[in-house]
């Protein structure tokens, strides 16, 4: 027992002494962790340099874009090729992806050998060779009748443009082929297919090794963003954000950037990290200076690096009592083979004393331990490299979606990785230290790159017809020059009939006498009390204008108006309103005060004089009983003296454009036209009275209001409403009503975008198909949420987040579709707005006799003022229309409240003047 004891302890003290030999000697192959997080931030540097445009040039690592665009959502099928060239062997597959819903892939391949003669050969004879073993394999699988796109897995760099094309930058590994470099080898393979007629085959994707690896993990888990690939050579590639990407147009979505790590420090950058080891390596390889990272952590290399540290010990009389063999003298007699055998857990030692008697050595226990040990430092320290690599990559990722834990997947590949015992255990536990806030699954690719380039073909596959239906809907908003000059037409048109006696009972566009005959002239003076009632909220105002200085105070109070007030009858509507003036005036201090009084009512009146307004019909939501038909000027002075607490001298009642008009006429005196584009959408603008048929007198101007909401409910524009409008038009309050304003205004613009989203969706090309409650709820999209996901700061995380408030769980891809929906719309309505309003501006050029007309137009509506494109839009739609119109847009500032009170000064003053004549 004693004896085993001794030899127990004989054995652990040998061990010991061995292992403490080999650390002294290989110092400068353990890194630290501090070592590691600089090395962390070196290649966060090294990435940043390959993504901008101006360091790309000169960064070692070059961070190729793929054109990859998106990962694998389940939904792909159909029948695919694949080929993969970048190894010791060549595979060529066909890929059968998801028959019958399923999420399933069924694979046939066979390995085809790639001699030296062919590698380091001539260009062309590579591409004959590849395309002969493509036939070979289309012929044996009887696939020679068949069209298949086919995805390509070339495991060097290339400069790719486009999915389908890729320029070799430079060779790796062993392969040394002349006259491929700076071409584009998918034109070579293409061409060299082109030789068998039999054959029809299309190149759908050039895809990297790396890339492969992770569409194939991504197959299985759509949380694998990050492929990695550990074996003859070394690289990793990621999901990268398209506006951090330079070298590609475009900001919106992900892109799958190829990093090409393997170059890392080919520009000094690991001067320090790398031994005298490392350099010997490197001088004696096909490329010396390149790609020195992959050569301190990559397949090909690790043995070389132990056998040149064994033959140096050897030397030192630290191994083999000073022997050395031919064997060890020879390069590549190690390999990394060699080296996982040796680290195996309970047969290493055996398989190191095997190993070295091959090479011709006679080891002792105390060499077979050393040896041992070298091995493991040599692939601890590539593990240890890898993992620093990959947690920037994941730091970045984590910082470009901004979460403090980032959930991700890394697709793993690789014969090191694959065959060696420890490595994986190893990389696995350095890259969870490095990165804490990362929680970080590692996936094993099951049928490697090939399989990889087979999805990426098939996602191609998939994005390109789901393009095709999604383009198809957004062509329906696409107006051309000549529909836009046609609706200009059919406005012009409506807005003469809506003049004449004859036509203005049948007018769509309703061109209502406002009785409002003059603009502001700076002498208005007084204080003023404004009402305006528009929409969900009620406003009372005090207004003091003061003359000569042009000066204008407000002070106002908002009241809400409840849905049952605004559906319920007009007595209870107007009895509210009172009770808000009411309150008004006691908050004001203003008890008992008779002032007089503008009403702004955004809805459609007939006017027969400045005080009086008949409303022919609600809109915006509204329904209370009893109104329609009646004078809303007397239904409010009868709920004034119902109330029987003060009396107001009620002057004018005002349509919201006609304030807008007003408000910014008062700064500008050139201002004829009002335009509201909001949650409704108006226009007014000053006609000459000799062509308004309806009132008396051809002296002067007066503001017409259009009411041109209802332009097209005679048909008139049917030929550019889509489905979706007469979806929306059909859920509304009003079916068959207004409906110009139901394609332009904010309070319908949303819900055009929810009817395109469920349609999409059920077609399969939004939310993976799923349709959420919240999106089958009328009204939930609203407008705001166009404006917010149209806003070029926002970037596409954003847009997911507003998404997720509404219930939808989107994918990058998805949140891309959203935008363009949005914008689609959106210009839509924007364009139909301007060629209205250039039938209005080009109408005042032609009654004035004028070649050129000067002319401002006061705006007002949330969606003019906060959408980020609407008002360029319409502005240029209105340049391009009327280009004889020189038309300055003007924000009104409160046209509702302030164009109220100067309305109501503007009618006392002319009244006044009337007097004294």
């Amino acid at each position: 027992m004693f004896a085993v004891h001794l030899m127990a302890f004989y054995f652990s003290k040998l061990k010991e002494d061995q292992i403490k030999k080999v650390d002294r000697f290989l110092y400068h192959m353990r890194l630290s962790d501090d070592t590691l997080l600089d090395i962390m931030r070196r290649f966060r540097a090294e990435m940043e340099k390959g993504l901008a445009k101006d360091t790309n040039p000169t960064a070692a690592v070059k961070m190729l874009p793929t054109f990859v665009r998106a990962i694998p959502d389940g939904s792909e099928n159909g029948e695919f090729l694949s080929l993969d060239l970048g190894g010791s062997k060549f595979r060529v597959l066909k890929v059968q992806v998801a028959e019958e819903g399923k999420r399933h892939v069924q694979m046939e391949s066979q390995f085809y050998p790639t001699p030296n003669e062919i590698i380091r050969g001539n260009g062309t004879e590579l591409f004959e060779y590849v395309a002969d073993c493509l036939a070979d394999f289309m012929k044996t699988k009887d696939l020679k009748h068949k069209k298949l796109p086919l995805g390509l897995t070339f495991s060097f760099p290339c400069r790719q443009t486009k999915l389908e094309e890729g320029v070799l930058l430079s060779w790796t590994k062993k392969f040394k082929a002349r006259g491929v470099q700076d071409t584009d080898v998918v034109s070579h393979l293409t061409k060299a297919m082109r030789r068998h007629k039999d054959m029809d085959v299309d190149i759908l994707a050039l895809v990297n090794d790396t890339v492969g690896t992770m569409m194939t993990c991504a197959y299985d888990d759509p949380y694998c963003e990050v492929g990695v690939i550990i074996g003859t050579g070394s690289n990793a590639c990621y999901m990268e954000d398209m506006s951090n990407i330079d070298l590609v147009e475009g900001d919106e979505g992900r892109m799958c950037i190829n990093t090409e790590w393997g170059a890392f420090g080919d520009d000094g950058a690991l001067g320090d990290i790398r031994t005298e080891f490392d350099r010997e390596l490197d001088l004696g390889s096909l490329n010396p200076g390149k790609q020195l990272f992959e050569k301190m952590i990559s397949g090909l290399y690790l043995g070389e690096l132990v056998r040149l540290i064994l033959l140096k010990m050897a030397k030192a009389g630290l191994l083999f009592g000073g022997e050395k063999s031919s064997a060890l003298h020879t390069k590549g007699k190690i390999e990394t083979r060699h080296v996982a055998a040796m680290e195996k857990y309970k047969e290493g030692l055996a398989n190191t004393r095997e190993i070295l008697v091959d090479l011709g050595l006679e080891p002792s226990e105390a060499d077979c331990i050393a040896v041992q040990h070298v091995c493991t430092i040599v692939s601890f320290r590539s593990a240890n490299l890898c993992a620093a690599a990959l947690a920037a990559i994941l730091t970045r990722l984590r910082e470009n979606k901004k979460v403090e834990r980032l959930r991700t997947t890394v697709g793993m590949d690789g014969t090191l990785y694959k065959i060696h015992p420890q490595y994986p255990k190893r990389l696995h536990k350095v890259v969870r230290k490095l990165v804490p806030s990362c929680d970080v699954r590692f996936l094993l690719s099951e049928s490697g790159s090939t399989k990889g380039a087979a999805m990426v073909t098939a996602v191609a596959s998939r994005v390109q017809a789901q393009r095709k239906q999604i383009d198809r809907v957004l062509a329906l908003f696409q107006l051309t020059r000549e529909q836009l000059v046609d609706v200009q037409a059919k406005m012009r048109a409506e807005l003469e009939y809506g003049l004449k006696k004859k036509s203005h009972g049948l007018a769509t566009v309703r061109m209502l006498p406002t009785y409002v005959c003059g603009l502001p002239d700076g002498t208005e003076k007084g204080k003023f009390l404004a009402l305006d009632l528009g929409g969900t909220n009620f406003r009372v105002l005090l207004v003091k204008i003061r003359s000569g200085r042009r000066s204008v105070r407000m002070y106002n109070k908002i009241f809400a108006i409840p849905l049952e007030i605004m559906q319920g009858t007009g007595e209870e509507l107007f009895d509210h309103i009172v009770q808000c003036i009411a309150d008004f005036l006691d908050y004001m201090g203003l008890k008992g005060a008779s002032l007089p009084l503008g009403f702004t009512f955004s809805f459609p009146c007939r006017q027969m004089s400045i005080d009086k307004g008949t409303l022919i019909g609600w809109t915006k939501g509204f329904k209370a009983t009893d109104c329609e038909g009646e004078d809303v000027v007397d239904m409010l002075r009868e709920a004034i003296k119902r109330r029987n607490e003060f009396d107001l001298d009620i002057v004018a009642v005002v349509n919201d454009t006609v304030g807008t008009m007003m408000t910014c006429g008062y700064e500008d005196p050139n201002c004829e036209i009002g335009l509201i584009a909001g949650t409704g959408s108006n226009m007014c603008y000053m006609e000459d009275m000799r062509n308004i048929e309806m009132v008396e007198g051809g002296e002067g101007k007066m503001c017409i209001n259009t009411e041109w909401g209802g332009f097209g409910d005679n048909g008139c524009i049917d030929d550019i409403r889509t489905r979706y409008d007469t979806e929306v038009d059909e859920g509304s309050l009003n079916p068959g009503k207004q409906r110009y304003e139901k394609m332009t205004s904010g309070m319908y613009l949303g819900e055009i975008v929810r009817q395109i989203l469920i349609d999409l969706t059920k077609q399969g090309l939004l939310f993976r198909g799923q349709i959420s409650e919240r999106l089958r709820t009328r009204g939930i999209f609203e407008t705001k949420f166009l404006s917010q996901i149209e806003s070029d700061r926002l970037a596409l995380l954003q847009v997911r987040r507003i998404l997720q408030q509404l219930g939808l769980d989107s994918t990058c891809e998805d949140s891309i579709v959203v935008k363009e929906v949005c914008g689609a719309v959106s210009r839509r309505a924007a364009q139909l707005c301007g060629a209205g309003l250039a039938a209005i501006v080009e109408k005042r050029r032609e009654d004035q006799g004028l070649e050129h007309l000067r002319i401002t137009v006061g705006v007002d509506g949330t969606l003019y003022k906060l959408h980020p494109h609407f008002s360029r839009i319409l502005q240029e739609t209105v340049k391009k229309l009327a280009p004889r119109c020189d038309v300055t847009f003007m924000l009104s500032e409160d046209g509702s409240g302030k164009g109220a009170a100067l309305i109501t000064a503007v009618a006392k003053r002319l009244q006044q003047a009337q007097k004294e004549n």
